[in-house]
């Protein structure tokens, strides 16, 4: 062949071999002849179009006519609309096919392969079908690696992808791209071109007189020839700035090369054992205190005789102020929404939703099934263009059809519209928001591909690639459209497009899961996505979207029970979260109420005092453990009863854990009232209420210290920002001091009215009824008191118990202090479901098959100016921008997805709207003149109605709408819907991502990217906080751009911030609210001793231990530290405030000469009563948790309350006794309290002159 010379010429009609092209398959006739001399029109278009080849006007020769020019801008314009963010990889493009079509040496570098003969217009003329091109690899190479990273924004992957045929971005290279341009089954070539990439020097093979075209392809890292700038480093890795790698995270705390705590621990140990060696009795310290315990015993004592005397009153009045509070209960409003429970109004996360609600749509409902087909064997295919493929069981025909039957079943009728409902009533329609039609729904599932048409499915066809015919079915098309997923038409003979139904793309890990290394079709899992709009509360066709995801869980459901059914599979709807836990919840209420029924009996049992069998009926308790009961009941309801009059809402957690608190609080004070009463013997001439009053007198001020701790324990809880901690602390401390007044009450009043019936002798339940037998005088100790006095107490503070004690508790101690700061933080979506919900299925699947996680929204506030070049620069990714743009900081972190937990690059509307403007694709064009005034005219219109451009190409590439061209253009942008002429209109991938206000200023827009597939509420806590230190990033460099607000902020929005911030600061929260129960329980216990600060710095340390130990074997137990387990350690607190606080005021008040004396007697009195009171009414009720089905209630109401008792049962009657016995106060002389006031102020000013003289 020699230079200068044509191979073909001019455009001769249609290639008859091409049916259903994407656009004319228009052939050149077949014409060897010199290249013609171009000039005029002939030769401005040339220039326009290929560049590459202009010579000048009179020294240019080319082997196209101005036809073959037109149709071959047309052609490069549809790739230019995806290439031309990287104006260097355009021209490359654009090169190989003007060398190719227009070279003035084409029959060089082309060779024919195959002509036809066609009649047109009664003239027969010979036309090229097929021809081979010869390209040097060297520029085939370069011209590959300058496209292979260029984006499109609107999706996050790569443009090469959607021009690779079968193989996607990842299995891409040169040859199997230019296969795939040359291909005329994909829609765009008209014509076979069988390109053949020769090394340099390499002439084995070549056909005679044929030279590889060798010219030279442009790196992406340099500007074109005409101008253009290079690309940016979002489209090409070599114009990327050298970014240091992140710094690891930090790794363990570390001490002398082993882990840091387990030394401060054991140091810890060290110094408190050093400390116990020699203990030391303690002298007597000067005492002020006496008058304030005498002054709270003989009030109480006058309080109890007052309301014993007058009993039947006190109970009227009692029940009456009960029921004004419990009135309330007629408007309680139980909060069930987990964002409203779990996430202050103020938080960050609450705000940020908020903003983003507010401004955008809030996040569609999900609806989602995830099907396999363990049992079903696989096969493999052999195909006529992809060779041998590998298909799982589940990729199959019948399960793809089956599938498709499933999709299309849920319809029902609707009260609220008073008509059959459907999909589309409710569906999320992004490319057709109005008149929605079913086909508009976004359903994202593999029938997809087939545009949910059986008739597609089905079909087959013959075809011939290499001289092989075979045919070519469902598979061949799957296979292109998995890893092709935006194209419009398959390179099958089938034709078919691999867009959805709706109109847009449907993603490979959309439609299928369980893969790897792209291996789609041997898939485990098939994805089936139902997208509802989330309309408000209050808007109709909420219902109506709850309606049509109750009708899809029960057609889910009976399908799953159908014996036809071939798949397994898991499935949740938006409510399914919602809707469980409420089940669960009233499926434990049966197990709540037994728990509640055994404490009573035990209480009703426990209470009495069965000095003989004939007295059984007439010494029991049973009336008064009822009452004891009621009384708790009744605080219950007076504090929730308040709170809804006032407008605070109730939570599920507070029905759970209040009345459990306050039964464990009255429980122990009925139990101490009581059995200090039945202990005691009335004395000579002592009426029965006065002995009421007396011995109220005696054990009022313990129980007065105790419910005061506790209550002002939860006020102050009530500061955390946390909703449900803050209403449960609420209700709690308002419950307990109910308790309180209503056992000084009501209670007191109770148990008058039972000593006169016990007095009379008649029984219980049959009050007419009177037995013989009488009470005996001498009083009653019961079965704990004796066995306590005589066994427990001598051999627990044994001298060498005592040592063997503080050496156990203070390992535990220090032992639970190193695992404190091993627990793991957060609570696992999983433990919300009850055991055997299928949401654990479908958690399951969607941890083990999900390729991707959730998507993250960067959203930017008020403040920014897009409109200016500055402001577009710092935004896009393309080029002429910044190189630490908004988006390409994004990239950036995609690198490095194990940190940033980010997988997929964000969307960019400024990017896709500037390539929109760009004249060298045919999206923005306006109407002739003559035609709508010069309107936007879509790229659908015929080209003669709109010759016209938006804007003029830049001499260097770098194209930026001014501020008119911005706000007259982007309307039209983010309305056009996308289609082969334009894939990048804005409607559906942005028409909602831009705000604009009244005046056009944009208030707010967002950029969508991706996490990495997120498993654990830690991971979702660690994504959380890295997404907010690279929006922080973007906001500090964009707040450097002319004329950026200094309050303007990009944050990052996930569905789940909202439940995961919490853990960011869970621990200092937690830390926060445990120190300020723990302040009123010290400063409580000094007051009421008379500021006895060594009594109450021992409770204190106490309850310290209890809490440190209940974390220390959360960790060993698989306890997650979070809001619910927070809950239950403030709840420990005042649970341990029970076991604590009567055993130290009781050593406290103790006449005995020495310490271990005065411990072993508040080890006995005491000691017993807690334990009856406190730990056997607890663990009853606790231990019948075990058999609830949610999760929740068994692990931090069962395991934890079971953990804080015994630690509790331990702390205060093992530790304490042993530490009071060491470090205990002085003797208090308490006997003095219960003299006549004359006689007690006496003995008070002698004690006082004897302390401050120092003879005690």
């Amino acid at each position: 062949m020699s230079p200068g010379y044509c191979a073909f010429y001019e455009e001769c009609g249609r290639n008859p071999l091409i049916e259903g092209s994407l656009i004319p398959p228009i052939v050149p006739c077949l014409n060897y002849s010199r290249a013609r001399q171009l000039t005029g029109q002939h030769y401005r278009k040339l220039k326009q179009v290929c560049p590459i080849l202009d010579h000048g006007e009179n020294n240019t020769r080319a082997c196209c006519s101005l036809k073959q020019l037109s149709s071959l801008e047309m052609s490069l314009t549809l790739s230019k609309a995806v290439l031309i963010r990287c104006p260097t990889c355009a021209e490359n493009f654009a090169h190989l096919h003007c060398i190719n079509t227009c070279s003035p040496n084409q029959s060089q570098t082309v060779k024919i392969t195959k002509v036809m003969n066609i009649t047109q217009l009664g003239e027969t003329k010979e036309v090229v079908v097929g021809y081979q091109a010869f390209l040097s690899t060297t520029f085939a190479d370069g011209a590959f690696q300058s496209c292979q990273n260029v984006r499109i924004p609107a999706t996050g992957g790569l443009a090469i992808a959607t021009m690779c045929g079968r193989y996607g971005a990842k299995l891409c290279n040169p040859q199997r791209w230019y296969d795939f341009q040359g291909d005329s089954s994909n829609g765009l070539a008209p014509l076979d071109i069988d390109f053949r990439l020769v090394k340099e020097g390499d002439t084995e093979g070549l056909p005679k007189g044929v030279i590889p075209y060798n010219g030279r392809a442009l790196m992406c890292n340099e500007t074109t020839p005409s101008g253009g700038q290079v690309c940016s480093c979002q489209d090409c890795q070599e114009s990327c700035p050298s970014v240091s790698h992140p710094p690891p995270p930090p790794g363990p705390f570390r001490l002398l090369g082993t882990d840091g705590f387990l030394v401060i621990s054991l140091i810890l140990l060290c110094l408190l054992l050093f400390r116990l060696i020699d203990p030391s009795e303690v002298t007597c310290a000067e005492r002020n205190s006496m008058a304030a315990q005498a002054f709270l015993s003989l009030e109480f004592r006058n309080w109890g005789t007052f309301m014993a005397t007058y009993p039947l009153t006190v109970l009227l009045l009692s029940a009456a102020v009960v029921a004004v509070f419990a009135a309330g209960l007629k408007s309680i409003e139980l909060i069930t929404d987990p964002v409203e429970l779990w996430s202050a109004p103020d938080s960050r996360a609450r705000q940020e939703k908020d903003f983003h609600d507010t401004h955008f749509d809030p996040f569609f409902r999900t609806n989602q099934l995830i099907l396999t087909a363990p049992d079903r064997k696989g096969h493999i295919y052999d195909s006529l263009l992809f060779g041998l493929q590998n298909f799982s069981g589940i990729v199959s025909k019948d399960l793809i059809i089956e599938l498709l039957e499933l999709q299309k079943r849920i319809q029902f009728w609707s009260d609220d519209l008073n008509r059959t409902a459907s999909l589309k009533d409710v569906c999320f329609a992004p490319l057709s928001p109005n008149n929605v039609s079913l086909t508009d729904c976004a359903v994202n599932s593999l029938p997809q591909y087939f545009q949910n048409s059986i008739d597609n499915i089905n079909a087959k066809v013959n075809m011939t690639e290499l001289g092989v015919t075979k045919e070519v079915d469902w598979r061949d098309h799957l296979i292109y459209c998995l890893n092709s997923p935006l194209s419009f038409k398959d390179i099958t003979d089938l034709g078919l497009s691999c867009m959805a139904d709706y109109g847009a793309p449907v993603f490979s890990f959309l439609a299928v899961g369980g893969y790897e290394n792209d291996d789609f079709t041997n898939a485990e899992a098939l994805i089936m996505t139902f997208s509802l709009n989330n309309y408000a509360r209050n808007n109709p066709k909420f219902k109506v979207a709850m309606q049509w995801e109750k009708e899809f869980l029960k057609i889910v459901q009976d399908y799953q029970k159908s014996p036809a059914n071939n798949f397994t599979f898991a499935y949740m709807a938006e409510r399914s979260l919602e809707d469980e836990i409420n089940r669960t919840t009233a499926e434990d209420i049966p197990i709540f109420m037994i728990s509640y029924a055994v404490i009573f009996v035990y209480i009703a049992v426990a209470l009495g005092e069965y000095s003989s069998w004939k007295r059984i009926l007439v010494d029991s308790k049973f009336l008064v453990g009822l009452g004891g009961i009621l009384v708790v009941g009744c605080s219950v309801l007076a504090s929730m009863g308040f709170y809804s009059w006032i407008g605070i809402p109730s939570s599920l957690v507070v029905l759970q854990v209040v009345p459990f608190l306050v039964l464990a609080v009255g429980a122990d004070n009925i139990f101490i009232f009581v059995l200090e009463f039945q202990r005691d013997v009335r004395r000579p001439g002592e009426k029965r209420e006065e002995q009421i009053g007396r011995v109220l007198g005696n054990v009022a001020p313990s129980m007065l210290l105790c419910s005061l701790s506790e209550s002002v324990c939860f006020f102050l809880g009530a500061l955390s920002t946390m909703p449900a901690v803050k209403t449960f602390a609420l209700y709690a401390a308002l419950a307990v001091l109910m308790d309180f007044i209503l056992q000084m009450t009501a209670f007191v009043a109770l148990l008058s009215l039972d000593a006169r019936r016990q007095d009379n002798n008649r029984c219980e339940l049959l009050c007419c009824v009177t037995v013989s037998a009488q009470h005996p005088k001498k009083p009653n100790e019961g079965f704990l008191l004796p066995l306590m006095r005589k066994y427990y107490a001598p051999v627990l503070l044994h001298r060498y118990t005592r040592i063997l004690v503080m050496f156990v508790f203070i390992f535990m101690l220090c032992g639970s202090v190193f695992l404190m700061f091993n627990v793991t933080v957060g609570l696992d979506q999983e433990l919300a479901m009850p055991q055997g919900s299928y949401m654990l299925d479908y958690f399951k699947y969607l941890y083990k098959y999900f390729e991707v996680g959730v998507p993250v929204y960067f959203v930017t506030k008020r403040g920014f100016n897009f409109t200016t070049v500055e402001g577009m620069n710092a935004v896009c990714s393309s080029v002429g921008c910044d190189q630490f743009s908004l988006t390409q900081k994004i990239q950036y972190a995609t690198n490095y997805p194990d940190q940033s937990y980010i997988a997929i690059p964000a969307n960019s509307w400024v990017d896709d709207f500037i390539d929109w403007l760009n004249p060298g694709s045919k999206c923005c064009r306006l109407y002739n003149a003559n035609i709508n005034n010069g309107t936007f005219c879509p790229a659908s219109e015929l080209a003669q109605r709109c010759r016209r451009k938006c804007m003029v190409a830049p001499p260097d590439g770098v194209l930026r709408p001014n501020v008119t061209q911005f706000d007259r253009y982007l309307p039209d942008f983010l309305g056009n819907r996308p289609d082969l002429q334009c894939p990048k209109g804005g409607l559906g991938a942005y028409d909602k991502a831009v705000v604009k206000d009244a005046s056009g200023e944009i208030i707010a827009s967002r950029f969508m990217a991706y996490h990495t597939p997120l498993t654990n509420s830690q991971e979702f806590t660690a994504a959380l906080l890295k997404s907010r230190e690279l929006a922080h990033n973007i906001t500090m460099g964009m707040r450097q751009i002319p004329g950026t607000s200094p309050d303007f902020e990009v944050f990052p929005y996930t569905l789940t911030n909202v439940f995961y911030e919490q853990y960011l600061t869970v621990v200092p929260e937690g830390l926060f609210n445990i120190s300020l129960c723990l302040l009123p329980t010290f400063v409580v216990c000094c007051l009421l001793l008379g500021l006895d600060l060594r009594s109450g710095l021992l409770n204190l340390i106490t309850i310290i231990m209890i809490v440190v130990d209940t974390v220390g074997v959360m960790t060993l137990w698989d306890i997650d530290y979070n809001a619910v387990a927070l809950i239950n350690l403030v709840t420990a607190v005042g649970i341990s405030v029970e076991f604590v606080s009567h055993m130290t005021r009781s050593f406290a008040l103790s006449t005995k000469p020495s310490h271990v004396e005065r411990a072993m007697e508040a080890t006995a009195n005491m000691g017993s009563a807690v334990f009856a009171g406190v730990a056997m009414t607890n663990l009853p009720g606790i231990l019948v948790l075990a058999f609830a089905k949610a999760q929740l209630i068994q692990i931090f109401f069962f395991r934890l309350n079971l953990v804080i008792t015994l630690l509790g049962l331990a702390h205060g009657l093992i530790f304490l006794p042993v530490l009071l016995s060491y470090f205990g106060t002085s003797t208090f002389f308490f006997h003095a309290f219960l003299g006549e006031p004359m006689t007690l102020k006496i003995q008070l000013c002698s004690i006082s002159e004897q302390c401050k003289s120092g003879l005690l």
